[in-house]
């Protein structure tokens, strides 16, 4: 009966880490394309920015002059892909961006 239980029990723990279980596509961040960048004008304020592109998902405490928008995402358990764009501020007026994009923005 002990063997009997330990089996039923191995099966069910086994069941969970199937290799047929299926599995999300993961997306985090802000989701930026070239439309919103290209709207960004120089000596924008800060608000505007945001108003744009949305809040920003990193803010260094340190150097208020910077902004991080990433955004990452994983189809199906696969590679993470990921995009960074910084927006760089003086007097809290937009000044440049740096990006890396993605080629295409795979949300769903």
């Amino acid at each position: 009966m002990q063997k009997l239980i330990a089996l039923i029990l191995t099966l069910f723990l086994a069941g969970c880490a199937f290799p047929g279980v299926y599995k999300i596509n993961v997306q985090q961040g802000n989701i930026v394309t070239n439309k919103e960048l290209t709207a960004l004008t120089e000596g924008m304020p800060r608000s505007q920015v945001h108003a744009v592109m949305g809040t920003p998902l990193l803010l260094n405490p340190v150097d208020t002059s910077r902004e991080y928008y990433v955004y990452t995402f994983q189809r199906a358990g696969g590679d993470i892909e990921e995009q960074r764009i910084i927006v760089y501020y003086d007097d809290d007026r937009f000044s440049r961006y740096e990006a890396q994009l993605l080629e295409e923005t795979p949300a769903y």
